[in-house]
Parts: structure tokens; sequence; C-alpha cells
């Protein structure tokens, strides 16, 4: 499986993707030397030189902010991928509604602790599903055991691979619709009993978000988030199907038996991914994002407390899931927080230091390459790209 709208998590992304053969291209070091990133440069050729058309990077530490586009933006012209470029950030989404929830706790406005049905009365039911034993808590953290409706394999095969994306990427789809897939099977855990990744908990998150606020979830984001940083690179989609600019080409695989075809997949109808994936961002607005988050400009001692609180993802065991975000632990021992995001086209991964003073983000223009993602970290954490 390709890594999808955080289907998997980043190391099992590592593990599981596959490598697309094709030649290499030049690297673009926007402050023509890499200097103390160099290792982070030597892991973006090679993952380039795999297959990756291009990828898109920024570095924020002690050193100042380091800036790197590598390889091709756009396979028809030829085009470079560009060192500001916009994308789908896909599952790193779900850092900003966690934070909007656990503002919204600060307030006094919630609890996480509430069960889902509180806010969401009636909807989580049927199949053995129940709103009432889950609360919001465990949306975040994801151990409340629903089905992720992107396992579903009616849905993937109309809206995810071959010939049903092509056929529905500009289809508009209600908020609810995603749900209903999930809720139309059992859940895969009792509620508490481990960790296991579902979109379905981002895509509720986001709805009780609205209901608590009594706006659109968007606009709480903006409003609490995107306007008081000064991101000006990051937005919603809405129902639109372009990528604002600047801006490169996403491409898949959507055929498995046609291995070495690849589709450009960069237009597609936001709301498919509302509230769990729909985040357009940029390298540069997701490190200033969660440097305001992690040295708590966003979030009170207490709520950012929550936020790290982790759960063991069984999974992967260098791994543990907090609020909205993860922790890892790489290969030469150190600890990293970070998210990744899959989208039809894209990869992300968002990187950070519990104290926030070392940020790093990159991107791919395609949903493919997924095993030289912790080699990226490893290069800019541990000096070495991992073996």
């Amino acid at each position: 499986m390709r890594p999808r709208a955080g289907v998997v998590g980043l190391a099992a992304c590592a593990i599981m993707a596959t490598a697309f053969g094709g030649p290499a291209r030049a690297a673009q070091d926007t402050d023509g030397s890499a200097g103390p990133h160099a290792a982070t440069q030597r892991a973006i050729d090679a993952a380039v030189a795999s297959g990756v058309p291009g990828i898109t990077a920024e570095a924020r530490d002690a050193s100042g902010v380091w800036k790197s586009a590598t390889g091709v933006g756009n396979l028809r012209t030829g085009a470079p991928r560009g060192p500001y470029d916009r994308f789908r950030t896909g599952s790193i989404t779900a850092s900003f509604v966690a934070t909007v929830l656990l503002q919204m706790e600060a307030e006094k406005r919630l609890s996480l602790d509430d069960s889902v049905d509180r806010y969401l009365p009636g909807l989580v039911s049927g199949n053995g599903n129940d709103g009432r034993a889950i609360t919001v808590r465990q949306l975040l953290n994801h151990t409340s055991g629903l089905f992720d409706y992107f396992s579903d394999t009616a849905y993937v095969q109309t809206y995810v691979l071959g010939d049903g994306y092509l056929q529905h990427r500009y289809d508009t789809m209600p908020h609810d619709q995603r749900v209903k897939v999930a809720l139309s099977h059992p859940p895969a855990y009792q509620p508490g009993v481990r960790h296991w990744f579902s979109n379905t908990n981002d895509l509720l998150a986001a709805m009780v978000v609205e209901k608590v606020s009594g706006r659109k979830y968007e606009d709480e984001v903006r409003r609490r988030i995107i306007a008081p940083l000064g991101l000006t690179a990051t937005s919603h989609p809405g129902t639109g199907t372009k990528l604002p600019q600047p801006s490169s080409r996403g491409y898949s695989r959507l055929f498995a038996d046609q291995p070495d075809r690849v589709e450009d997949v960069t237009e597609v109808n936001g709301s498919q991914a509302w509230g769990n994936g729909d985040i357009i961002s940029s390298a540069a607005d997701l490190n200033r994002f969660y440097t305001a988050l992690m040295s708590g400009r966003l979030l009170p001692a207490q709520q950012l407390k929550e936020m790290r609180t982790t759960v063991v993802n069984p999974d992967v065991p260098a791994s543990s899931y907090g609020l909205g975000i993860e922790r890892l632990t790489l290969g030469c021992g150190t600890d990293v927080w970070y998210h990744d995001g899959g989208a039809v086209g894209w990869i992300s991964v968002s990187s950070f230091t519990e104290d926030g003073s070392h940020v790093f983000t990159f991107n791919y223009n395609s949903d493919w390459g997924g095993a030289s993602l912790l080699s990226l970290l490893d290069a800019e954490y541990c000096g070495t790209p991992a073996g």
C-alpha cells in the first residue's frame, strides 16, 4: 500500500512504499551551499535519483533558515520544483484540528474526555459503533477503534485508484459521506484497546470543532492559527480543485497493473479530504506553525503537555502517538516529533524538536518513494542518512 492521507505512519511508509525507478535530476540549493545541512541535501538527492520527481524542503535551526528545491516540478515541461511551492499536506491537517480542540479545552468550552456523542449525538452508531463510548481524546490519539474509511475497498476503488479516481476527482463530497462509509463496518477494536490510525477519527474531530464553535472548521483554523501566525501560504480549498501558485504538479501511479503509468493528479475537489486532509500549505508555513506550537505560543502549558502525552504505536515500536503529533526515535537515538501526510500525488513530513528550536519540513510531488523518508530525517537530525 502506498502512503495515503495518514493511512500508515511515517516509519511504516518507509517500510512499505516502493521506489520508482527513473533518472536523477540536479539539485538546486537556494543558498548555494547546504552547509550544516549537507547530509540532508545528499539524502534528498538520493531520493530524487531513486525516482521521486521533485522535493521541496526547508529547515530552521540555530544556524538559520535553509531551503532546498530539487528535481522536477512538472514532468511535461521540465520546470523545476520551487522552494516556495504550495502543496496538499494530507494528514498534517490533524495537527491544526487538534490544536483548535485543545485551545477550546483551555477555554472550558469542552473536555477532551467528553463523549463524541455529546457533540455529535447519534452520529456514531450501528454495526457495533457507539459514540457514547468514545471520547474526543480517543479521536485525537487514534484509540477509538473506529474503522478507517480509507480502508473500504469500494471507497478506494471509486475515489483513490485507477479509473475511479480519474472519473470522480472533481466530485463534491458531503462531509458525512466518509463517516457513513466507516460506520458501515464494525469497529476494528473496542475504544481504548490500542492505537490504530484511522482517518475517520480526524474527520470526526473536525466535525466536533464545528459543533462546539458554531462556525466552519476552516474559519476556526484561520481565526486561531493561520491569521495570528501570518501563514500566508496556508489555505483550505473548499470545493476548489486547483493549487494556489507557486506550486508544482502532483503525480501518482493509479493503476497497479500498469506500474510505469504516471498520472498528473494535481487537481482534485478539496471537499474529498475535508477536515482530515484538505489543508494546502508550504514548507515555510508548516515550520512556522510547528515552531509556534511546540514553543507554547498556541497552547497553554497544560494543553501542550496533553498534546505530548503519547500512546504506544504497536505497529511501529520506535513511534508513539500524542494528540495530533507523533514522537519517533531515529536511528541515532535522537527523539523528534512529527506528523506525516499523504494525499493522492503527494507525501509531506513535518518534524520538530520538543522545544520547536529545530524544524524540518519536506514534500514529495509524488505518492511513491516512501522508503527514503526516514533517510531524510536521519540526515537532518543525526547528520548521516539512514543506511
